[in-house]
């Protein structure tokens, strides 16, 4: 996510689709099909496209196999699905719903991080999946007395992080931080 435009990309569009302007997508929400819960999308390119960034809409889709397939409004040919080919797809952060009692991984950007006996490691920079589990990069205190720079803690909840605080901004943690 870009904090600075507050946007999210939540899918990749791929190969064209037979030839009425079809395109397949590529869904990075957690259930592949809330993509289509969202509109309207931005598709934005490589910087080296001549085309950087256009708003569409979905006029139809459908499961075709594993994979799912869309036609969006104005892309009526094989040639013209084409051309928007490994454009992301990014929604504004607004259009996502709220949330009472959970949060969003936006959401924890910037957070201050302590642990539970009150050492403040830093902010949180980013979050990334890995292939076992969740992953918080925190950027420490300048003046940190392990002289850590960065700290890369599990995003395991009751288990490592105690408790968000969408409030306060803070995450307290059960981490030692000489690690």
């Amino acid at each position: 996510m870009s904090v600075a435009s507050d946007t999210l990309i939540v899918g990749k569009i791929g190969a064209p689709h037979g030839v009425k302007g079809w395109v397949k997508i590529n869904s990075f929400t957690q259930n592949a099909e809330n993509i289509f819960n969202y509109a309207p999308w931005q598709l934005v390119a490589e910087k080296s496209a001549s085309e950087k960034q256009k708003t569409v809409q979905v006029e139809q889709w459908r499961h075709h196999n594993k994979a799912l397939v869309a036609k969006l409004v104005g892309v009526e040919s094989r040639d013209e699905a084409e051309l928007i080919k490994n454009f992301d797809i990014s929604i504004s952060a607004s259009q996502l719903p709220e949330l009472e009692d959970d949060f969003y991984w936006k959401d924890l950007i910037g957070m201050q991080v302590v642990t539970t006996k009150g050492y403040d490691l830093g902010k949180v920079k980013e979050l990334f999946e890995t292939g076992s589990n969740d992953v918080m990069m925190v950027k420490a205190n300048p003046n940190d007395a392990f002289g850590q720079k960065e700290r890369l803690l599990p995003f395991l909840y009751n288990q490592v992080v105690i408790e968000v605080d969408k409030q306060a901004k803070t995450i307290k943690v059960d981490w030692d931080p000489a690690f």
